[in-house]
């Protein structure tokens, strides 16, 4: 938004230099991103009259003219075409520097000797462009600085507003924070409108058949104008902000447009069939060509102007090319109204189409301000374009926007500013930017109504107030202080401090944390190969899905551990130990929100040792996973697990895999992962993979480790050889010895596994090491002996075993 401070002084009586309101409206809460003084160091261009044209002997298109400056005559070159004799021009003498650091030197073109130079519009910086050079009025004084002369000196603002500010989208706006800084009242004049002829309504009609898109229309009909170029004073109060000249009508739209910031719209009236006005949304698809002669393709939520035959404006956005003002045009509609942000919003960005009214409309224009600034457009028309306002306004507002009222607490305001703001202190800070409040009641000091003006919407709650009076009371005023508050320690919970004893565990042991999206595709369980009915493949969905490769919450954490051992292979990085520690999502019952069981899923795979030229090329295998779990049980302190072979999942590889049971349920399972699921992710080597249900290893975990002290008495060993049959697992032959070692037994080990010669086939022999020890004494032969046969019968009876 660009604001002058002429132009500001128009609304407010303010004594501050350009320098000081600058900082004043950025403390306020407009950032000023420029400032830009119009007219300084231009003082060397002057006022001067061509006392002669005459054309340049060496060239056609150039002229060479004799220029009297008010102290001397001089003579300059000038290739412009709309200069004459007796016409008064701006003239830069020789060592003014122009915009864009032009400097004028004294030159010779064509061989003619020029001192000086006639000035355009965009050569002094008052214009964009420029059709020739300044041709100036006769009351301008000869010899005098133009920018002075014409009243020009000025000091241009760039505001850098945020979203939720469009009050101040208007020099109106903005001056009504000056008026608040520094506490005068703000000048709004009302137009001195003349109104003529027939009454508006029995010329034409407004009809509103969306009132929730548009809740007000107002309309006013001026006749017998006569559009053309607009007045030197327009023209220059536009350049003044940047804004082009089109002609007399649309320049006073636009100016109403940045004044009030209420964006108005011109129709043709002659244009209009029936001379009607229908505002409603689009009845289906169809194509309207609007301003920029370029198609829009509409549908039914798009909100449009029409008359009595179809379409003539996109509503809020920008006009019809079949209803435009053209020169020709003698009786002008004169629309003013407001219309639904969200409507606007939806449509322009669905378009891409962007304008100065879409900007101001897509924000929140004021409902009150529509009369005012039709009326104010109205009488400027009749100003500049000649004609007569016919009598009335038609002003269809089926549907008023209600008054907004918020109640605002005096001790909150000083808790969240820590300030000691009285009540009487808030309310004159409110009323300064028009908003009325009064006490909740007469005896309560405490409590403010505020009733809040139809120009600011986005004051909603009572801490958008709050921050009003800090904005301005003075941010400056705010006392600085340290914050207060108190040191509070929590332990965390067992759940998370487990978690992070896990984790760090298996970073000690040489593998590396992961952490995969929790959302993955449908697909995922084809390719790890769960059954149809596994109620893994029942996975919560999500509404909103990003891709349809991430619209179901994960159940399981391989599928996507996987997929990252695909990728490092991919890369080239063979030698992998990676682990992911997080939850998977089970759903429950649509009512409720779905279970989150965490879960420790590690993989390896390549060498057992880093590359190098000590360390051979062995690769890992399952024990090495396995012996992995142990650590993980031994960490948790659980004891008694079954490694039970013949159960398994269907990713893993049967006869190298196995499940791992504890009387509270299964812990989880390990091994190879399957060639086929492989396959499906294209890896080309062995996996080993651990997937452990952290929350059952929590409730199977023992207490802590108790010191035991050491036996100051020998141990003995006793190591016996038994054939048993190949397809019984060593995990039974561990329970039985579990379940028969009686308190002498300190310990026992498989220290070997023969097949082969001197073993029947269908057999196996299995060498196994008991130690026996007492903490109160040394034992004897005999009972060592006892103890011993108990566990060769146990052995012998419960699973067939053969002494060797």
């Amino acid at each position: 938004m660009i604001v002058t401070y002429n132009w500001l002084k128009e609304f407010v009586d303010f004594e501050m230099t350009p320098e000081e309101l600058g900082h004043r409206l950025t403390m306020a809460g407009l950032e000023v991103d420029n400032m830009e003084w119009i007219g300084a160091g231009l003082d060397s261009v002057v006022v001067a009259r061509l006392i002669s044209v005459d054309k340049h002997p060496n060239a056609d298109k150039l002229t060479v003219c004799q220029v009297d400056n008010g102290r001397e005559t001089v003579q300059v070159v000038c290739g412009a075409k709309n200069h004459k004799t007796g016409d008064k021009v701006a003239l830069a003498t020789v060592g003014t520097v122009l915009p864009g650091d032009f400097k004028i030197k004294k030159s010779k073109i064509r061989g003619m000797e020029s001192f000086g130079m006639l000035c355009s519009e965009k050569e002094l910086g008052l214009a964009e462009n420029s059709d020739g050079i300044m041709i100036l009025g006769e009351d301008c004084p000869l010899g005098g600085a133009v920018f002075d002369a014409l009243g020009l000196k000025d000091v241009r603002y760039e505001l850098g507003l945020t979203p939720n500010r469009p009050d101040c989208l208007s020099v109106l706006g903005v001056a009504r924070e000056v008026a608040a800084m520094v506490g005068r009242p703000l000048n709004i004049h009302q137009p001195n409108l003349i109104e003529k002829g027939d009454n508006v309504a029995e010329l034409a009609s407004v009809t509103i058949e969306a009132p929730e898109a548009c809740p007000r229309y107002a309309a006013r009909l001026i006749r017998g104008v006569k559009v053309g170029p607009s007045p030197e004073w327009l023209v220059r109060k536009l350049e003044s902000i940047g804004q082009r000249s089109v002609n007399n009508v649309v320049d006073v739209t636009n100016l109403i447009l940045m004044e009030l910031g209420h964006p108005l719209h011109a129709f043709d009236f002659q244009r209009l069939c029936e001379g009607r006005i229908v505002v409603k949304k689009v009845a289906g698809d169809e194509v309207f060509k609007t301003l920029d002669s370029a198609p829009r393709s509409l549908n039914k939520s798009d909100l449009v102007i029409c008359d009595g035959q179809g379409p003539v404006a996109l509503a809020g956005i920008m006009g019809g090319e079949n209803s435009e003002v053209v020169p020709e045009t003698v009786d002008i509609l004169l629309e003013s109204a407001y219309f639904d942000p969200l409507t606007i919003r939806r449509t322009s960005k669905r378009l891409n189409l962007r304008s100065e009214a879409s900007h101001r409309f897509e924000r929140g224009a004021d409902v009150a301000m529509v009369p005012l600034a039709l009326n104010k457009a109205a009488a400027l028309i009749e100003q500049v374009a000649g004609g007569a306002v016919c009598r009335g306004m038609i002003d269809a507002y089926p549907r008023p926007v209600a008054e907004r009222k918020i109640v605002i607490g005096i001790r909150r305001v000083n808790q969240i500013l820590g300030l000691d703001l009285k009540m009487e202190d808030v309310h004159a800070h409110l009323g300064s930017i028009g908003i009325e409040a009064h006490p909740a009641d007469e005896n309560d000091e405490e409590l403010l109504v505020a009733s809040i003006p139809s120009y600011r919407p986005d004051l909603e709650r009572e801490i958008d107030l709050i921050e009003e009076v800090a904005r301005l009371n003075g941010y400056d005023n705010i006392p600085v202080t340290m914050p207060a508050g108190r040191m509070i320690c929590h332990l965390p919970p067992r759940h998370l401090k487990e978690v992070t004893r896990l984790s760090n565990a298996a970073v000690a042991a040489g593998f590396r944390e992961i952490v995969n999206y929790s959302f993955v595709a449908p697909g995922v369980w084809d390719r790890i190969g769960l059954e149809a009915d596994d109620p893994r493949r029942q996975p919560v969905n999500i509404l909103n899905p990003l891709t349809e490769d991430q619209s179901v919450m994960r159940t399981s954490l391989v599928p996507s551990l996987l997929e990252t051992v695909a990728r490092n292979l991919a890369y080239q990085n063979q030698d992998l130990r990676l682990f992911e520690l997080r939850p998977v999502f089970l759903p429950q019952r649509e009512d409720v929100l779905p279970m989150e069981k965490w879960r420790l899923c590690a993989v390896m795979c390549g060498r057992r040792a880093p590359e190098g030229w000590g360390n051979n090329d062995e690769k890992v295998d399952f024990y090495d996973l396995k012996g992995i779990a142990e650590e993980i049980l031994e960490l948790f302190n659980v004891e008694k697990v079954v490694w039970d072979g013949s159960v398994g999942e269907p990713f893993l590889h049967p006869g190298k895999s196995c499940t791992l049971k504890k009387k509270q349920g299964v812990l989880g399972t390990l091994g190879e992962v399957h060639p086929r699921v492989l396959g499906n992710y294209e890896i080309d080597q062995p996996v080993y993979l651990l997937d452990l249900d952290f929350d059952q290893l929590l409730e199977a975990a023992g207490g802590p480790y108790a010191f035991k002290s050491l036996s100051r008495f020998p141990q003995v060993s006793r190591d016996s050889a038994f054939l048993i049959d190949e397809d019984v697992p060593f995990s039974d032959v561990h329970e039985v010895l579990n379940k028969s070692c009686g308190k002498l037994v300190e310990d026992f080990i498989l220290f070997d596994v023969y097949r082969g010669k001197g073993v029947p086939e269908g057999k196996k022999s299995l060498a196994i090491r008991v130690r026996y020890r007492s903490d109160d004494r040394t034992l004897k032969d005999e009972e060592i002996q006892k103890a011993h046969d108990k566990i060769v019968k146990t052995l012998v009876s419960r699973l067939g075993a053969e002494i060797r």
